[in-house]
Formats: C-alpha cells, sequence, structure tokens
C-alpha cells in the first residue's frame, strides 16, 4: 500500500489510528498487537506471498536474538547475519550473478534467468534485523516479547523504506504510559509534517519525474538542453520523492506519538561530500559506518587502510542500492570522491563555501545519473547531451511533457531555490505549534495533493 494512496489516506490510516488509540484505553498489549496486524496487513496489500519472507525473517531473528543475548556466541551472530544476507542476496542478486556469468560466455548453455520479484521493503528490514543481533550480542538491547520485536520491525511508517532503526530508538517509546493516549498535539504535528512529504512528493516529484522518464527512457539523443533538463529533473525528482517518503514516515509516527529518527537533512546544502553523506539517508549512512565501516578497521590501521575501507564501505552501499553495473559504478564514485576529500582535508586547504557546494553538487548530480540509467550506454547518451557533443536545442518531446504549467527550466530553479531557502521539515517539526495559518495551509496543501491523485505512482526507493 502506498502513502499517496485513497486507500491509505480515507481508509487504512484513520482507521489503524482510530483502533489503536481505542484498543489502548483497554490495554497496551492490545494496542500494539493491532499495530502489528494493521502493519501485516499494510505491507501483504502489494503482494500477499512475500508476507512469508517477512514472517520468517521475523520468527528467524527473534529467536536468534533472544539466544545471542543469552550466550552471547558470536558464531550464531555470524550464522544471523549470513542468513540475513543470503536471504537479501538469492532474491537481489540471483539474476545479476547469472546474467554476467552468460556474459562471460564460460558455460555451454547460458543459465536460466529466475525473474523473482524482490520483496518490498527487504533491504530494509533486513539492515534493520542485523543491527538489532548486533546489538543483542553486544547486549545493548534485551527483547523478550515477540510481540514488541514484530513491532519493532514492522511498523508501517517506517517498514517500506526507513529510517533505518534501533530497537532503543523506539521500543522505549511504547513503552511508556501515554503512547497509546491521544495526544492532540502530535495528531496535530503528524498530520501537518505528512501533508508537506505528500506534496512533495505529488506535486514536484511526479511531476519531475515525467520530464527525466522522457529524457532518460524515450528519447534515443540528448541535446544538451534535453541532457541538463532530464538530468536535473531526476535529481530534483529523488530528492523530493525521498525528501517526501521521509517526512510522512516520521508525521505518521509522530501520530502514534512517536518520534523516528530524523532521516533527511537538506543534502543539497552540503558544502563536501562528506557533508552530503551525513545529510542524505542519515539512518543508512549511520548503519554502514557502524557495521561495517567500523568492523572492517574504520580509521585505526593506518591511512591506506582507512582509505580503503572508506572505498569498500561505498562500494558495498552502491551495490546494496541496486543489482546492476550502474549502482557498482554510483557507489565506486562516491567511494572514490570521499578519500579523495579525506586526502584533501589533510593539505588544510579550505574552498570559499559557494564553490565548494558547487563542486559538490555537480558531482552528486552526475553520480546520480549512473543511478538512474537502466545501464552503462543510457548513462553515456546523457553525458554526451551535457557535455554538448549531440547538439542544442530543446527536443519537442521534452517541451510537450504534462508536467508543470510553466518552463521545465524555470521549474528546475524555482526547486533549487526552494531546496535552499525554505526551511526545512526537521525544522519546522522542532518549531510547530498547532495556529490557524498552519492549518489553512495544510488544507489547501492537502486539498491541491487530493485533486492531482491521477496516477499512484511508487516511492523510489521502494525498488531497494
Amino acid at each position: 500500500m502506498l502513502f499517496n494512496s485513497y486507500e491509505f489516506i480515507f481508509v487504512f490510516l484513520p482507521i489503524a489510528v482510530g483502533v489503536y488509540f481505542i484498543l489502548g484505553r483497554l490495554s497496551a498489549s492490545f494496542s500494539k498487537a493491532w499495530l502489528v496486524l494493521a502493519s501485516l496487513g499494510f505491507y501483504a496489500w502489494w503482494k500477499p506471498d512475500f508476507l512469508i519472507v517477512l514472517l520468517f525473517s521475523l520468527f528467524f531473528n527473534y529467536a536468534l536474538g533472544r539466544q545471542l543475548v543469552i550466550k552471547r556466541s558470536k558464531p550464531l551472530l555470524i550464522l544471523g547475519i549470513v542468513v540475513n544476507l543470503a536471504l537479501l542476496g538469492v532474491f537481489k542478486y540471483t539474476d545479476f550473478v547469472l546474467t554476467n556469468i552468460n556474459f562471460l560466455n564460460l558455460l555451454p548453455e547460458p543459465l536460466p534467468l529466475t525473474h523473482w520479484i524482490l520483496p518490498l521493503a527487504i533491504s530494509f528490514f533486513t539492515f534493520q534485523q542485523i543491527a538489532y543481533l548486533v546489538d543483542s550480542y553486544k547486549r545493548v538491547t534485551r527483547e523478550s516479547s515477540f510481540l514488541n520485536y514484530a513491532l519493532f520491525v514492522t511498523f508501517f511508517p517506517q517498514l517500506i523504506a526507513g529510517p533505518i532503526v534501533h530497537h532503543l530508538e523506539m521500543m522505549p517509546q511504547f513503552a511508556q504510559s501515554w503512547v497509546n493516549r491521544i495526544r492532540w498535539d502530535n495528531i496535530a504535528k503528524g498530520s501537518y509534517i505528512f501533508s508537506i512529504g505528500l506534496a512533495k512528493k505529488v506535486l514536484i516529484a511526479d511531476n519531475f519525474a515525467r520530464l527525466a522518464t522522457v529524457g532518460f527512457d524515450q528519447l534515443p539523443v540528448l541535446s544538451f538542453e534535453d541532457a541538463w533538463v532530464s538530468s536535473l529533473s531526476y535529481t530534483l525528482q529523488l530528492y523530493f520523492d525521498f525528501s517526501g517518503y521521509t517526512d510522512m514516515a516520521i508525521g505518521l509516527a509522530w501520530m502514534f506519538n512517536i518520534k523516528l529518527p530524523f532521516n533527511f537533512n537538506s543534502p543539497y546544502r552540503a558544502v563536501d561530500i562528506q557533508d552530503f553523506w551525513k545529510r542524505w539517508h542519515m539512518t543508512l549512512s549511520r548503519f554502514l559506518r557502524d557495521y561495517l565501516y567500523i568492523p572492517m578497521g574504520g580509521n585505526r590501521s593506518g591511512e591506506g587502510k582507512t582509505y580503503r575501507n572508506l572505498f569498500l564501505t561505498f562500494l558495498l552501499g552502491g551495490i546494496w542500492h541496486g543489482a546492476g553495473w550502474t549502482f557498482v559504478i554510483w557507489g565506486v564514485l562516491h567511494g572514490i570522491a570521499t578519500v579523495i576529500h579525506r586526502l584533501w582535508t589533510k593539505v588544510g586547504v579550505r574552498l570559499p563555501n559557494p564553490i565548494a557546494w558547487l563542486i559538490t553538487f555537480l558531482f552528486v548530480h552526475i553520480a546520480w545519473v549512473f543511478f538512474r540509467a537502466t545501464s552503462v550506454d543510457d548513462a553515456l547518451k546523457v553525458f554526451k547531451g551535457m557535455l554538448g557533443q549531440t547538439g542544442m536545442g530543446f527536443s519537442w518531446q521534452l517541451s510537450h511533457v504534462n508536467a508543470f504549467p510553466i518552463d521545465p527550466g524555470l521549474c528546475i530553479v524555482l526547486a533549487l531555490a526552494f531546496i535552499w531557502l525554505v526551511p526545512n521539515t526537521n525544522k519546522l517539526a522542532e518549531s510547530f505549534r498547532p495556529t490557524w495559518y498552519r492549518l489553512a495551509f495544510q488544507v489547501a496543501t492537502f486539498s491541491a495533493v487530493i485533486m492531482s491523485l491521477n496516477e499512484i505512482s511508487e516511492f523510489i526507493y521502494f525498488g531497494f
């Protein structure tokens, strides 16, 4: 089920919130059980078969986590990590491996592809549970209740695309005596943030998606203008799509009196690549740092190994995002950029912030081309246009896309100005107070969104 759908907004969400607080008057366990059932129904809406995968993962990791608290066995921890990664790998990377084996033509006959559909959210709930196993092994967290554990993993606001949450960040909140009592200030804040995220997705991201789709997927050749409009449209689509999802997830959690960690902090304002990764998908960056970079040795074993660890972390982060050479290249680019940044900081020379920002933004933008392209050849098509190798002029197909009511180039400028100048949702959430002005803004925004929900589109990170 999608946050930006009629059935979620007008049916699922009111029922989920209402029943949660009604049952909360009877028993905290009843309200938790309801939230788990509602979250499983939310997950199964897309493809019920994959509920089996989620349930297997739940039962396996809960049982193993219990054993790790009791025995603190490193072989058990390794087993848990291997099983989780194997489950993710089988579904996500089998066809990628088979395709490359067939490409090398080493076997008498090509291997048949499985064409398995990737279970929704498997990358996110796998990482979240790996973190839980490690925390259980370290005895940072303990969980004896399967109901609590199931709620920790399946809580629907963050189930599909994060934030990737630690057990200690969320479950103590559900233990508060007032958590299953209606707090109208949290309802107001949550619905306000949710409406902002919904508007980002429907009114901005989805319209930029129409421009990006024409340029990346439909035009065989891109002119200079076509390439820059198409690539910048995707850069902005991805920003507002993921920012919108994050806002909606945090807003929905607030409605249940739960505070999720911020996951997006104006990353296009970053002045270096390290700053970017402190702002973009912040909980994923935290996971990669704490459960990959540091266990590999971090910066504890000399400069050479530090650079190696940085590079491998981003390479594996790229592979996590998708099974394809374009994602590998994207991860490699960010790994190289992070190593260069670390070397640059040792020189001690600081660039003026505007220049540092421009270099960072252009690098991130160029790397996103590989992230979006369906193949390396498609990415090269865009780069040829961006370099002016295929001529000038704005194509008829792009100029007649039914996206925004004004010129696409002006829309890009306005969107970048919005990113740079408007306070982000983190600031709005921290300073939120219910006012008539905010209510009027929310009603107007929500009404505009509802009138625009003609085509329901998935969030980009659903594919990861």
